[in-house]
């Protein structure tokens, strides 16, 4: 059931993306979407509907696990769905500001924020990582005998209204809409690296916690997008392992009690015999450089844009089958489609050795062809 939805929702995704587009281009401010950070947002999108597929049980088993020892159980009317919004939503606050506070947590959901552009294809840069990390603070839900349809279709709701809040082609909602709800203008300074939005505004669909909890910022000049370091790559895998090998990195300096302090820290920290904490570095919007190598011809353009728009195809399949594939079929076209995106990202990139991982996903694509014919779908491949 919800890889069909999943499936149902990924045109309509895609279509406000082109309409967001296509906007801006009539308003001459096509520059906030560059076609290699679009794509990449999208892929890295593809590739977190992917790995859920994989890591979703886990979810689902901690979750009823919790449930079954729960020494109560809610029953199943409106004030439990009332409940489950304010629960859910205060929740997420924290495992959100926990995943930009807690370097273990950033390393995993800091590829959401890495795209130094800000429009709606944004919203789909999802972490392939952080839902595993992150589920843990909301394991006192199920504790509370909240019936696990009502929690995971709030999430779903939750999700959904995430999307529309990543544009610029919003600037403010109604004063007292602002005061309440997560907005795009709110959101435009989460996703900001100016020192002065640094951490600010966790909310999903509510910004009251944020001034609850001292959190919140209002948007006063225009913000920077990006991370503090920039990752410069367009390639999707990387992009979810990079902070985790920057910490890896630093973690070589310390002593064996900071190696692993670090990982409970905020990012940046460092022991005091390193210089400690990390200033944040300052933004000027008129000078910054957003990551743009030489651009690569119209044609190769096309193609990745073909490969992109193949790949979303073969993700629908794959999410419709998924469930009826054998293990061999679902490894074999996981690897297929995750190796489509980072050829992707490789011809961004203009890397010289993309011609020969291409004959490899050519070998692979069709051992996936073969066995789903030979195997499982004969009649319906014909």
């Amino acid at each position: 059931m919800e890889n069909l939805l999943t499936i149902s929702l990924i045109p309509v995704f895609l279509i406000f993306v082109l309409l967001e587009y296509f906007y801006l281009k009539k308003k001459n401010q096509s520059h906030i979407f560059r076609f290699n950070d679009a794509i990449t947002n999208l892929n890295i999108g593809v590739g977190h509907l992917l790995t859920r597929l994989f890591t979703g049980f886990i979810l689902i088993g901690a979750y009823t696990y919790f449930y079954n020892i729960a020494p109560i159980k809610l029953p199943e009317n409106i004030w439990t769905w009332i409940a489950c919004f304010f629960l859910y939503d205060f929740f997420f606050y924290w495992a959100h500001r926990w995943g930009h506070e807690v370097n273990l947590f950033w390393a995993a959901h800091s590829v959401h924020h890495q795209s130094e552009d800000y429009n709606l294809s944004v919203a789909l840069r999802q972490s392939w990582l952080h839902a595993l990390l992150a589920f843990v603070i909301f394991l006192p839900v199920p504790f509370m005998g909240m019936p696990a349809e009502i929690f995971f279709i709030n999430a779903a709701i939750s999700g959904l209204y995430q999307f529309w809040i990543h544009t610029e082609t919003i600037h403010k909602m109604p004063k007292w809409f602002e005061y309440i709800f997560n907005t795009p203008s709110h959101h435009r300074v989460h996703h900001a690296v100016n020192p002065e939005y640094i951490d600010k505004n966790h909310g999903a669909t509510l910004i009251i916690w944020d001034r609850m909890f001292g959190t919140f910022a209002q948007e006063v000049k225009h913000p920077s997008y990006g991370v503090t370091k920039p990752i410069n790559t367009w390639n999707p895998l990387w992009s979810n392992l990079i902070y985790f090998s920057d910490l890896w990195e630093a973690s070589k300096l310390m002593k064996w009690k900071d190696k692993l302090i670090l990982i409970f820290k905020k990012p940046g920290w460092r022991p005091e015999y390193l210089g400690g904490l990390m200033p944040i570095p300052e933004v000027d919007e008129n000078t910054v450089q957003k990551y743009d190598i030489t651009p690569i011809s119209n044609g190769l353009n096309t193609y990745v844009l073909i490969q992109f728009l193949l790949i979303v195809l073969g993700s629908v399949g794959f999410l419709y089958y998924f469930n009826i594939l054998s293990p061999f079929q679902q490894l074999t076209g996981f690897s297929a489609l995750l190796l489509s995106l980072i050829i992707c990202g490789a011809i961004l990139e203009q890397k010289g050795w993309v011609k020969y991982v291409e004959y490899l996903r050519l070998l692979i694509a069709l051992t996936v062809i073969n066995s789903i014919y030979y195997i499982s779908f004969q009649n319906w491949f014909k």
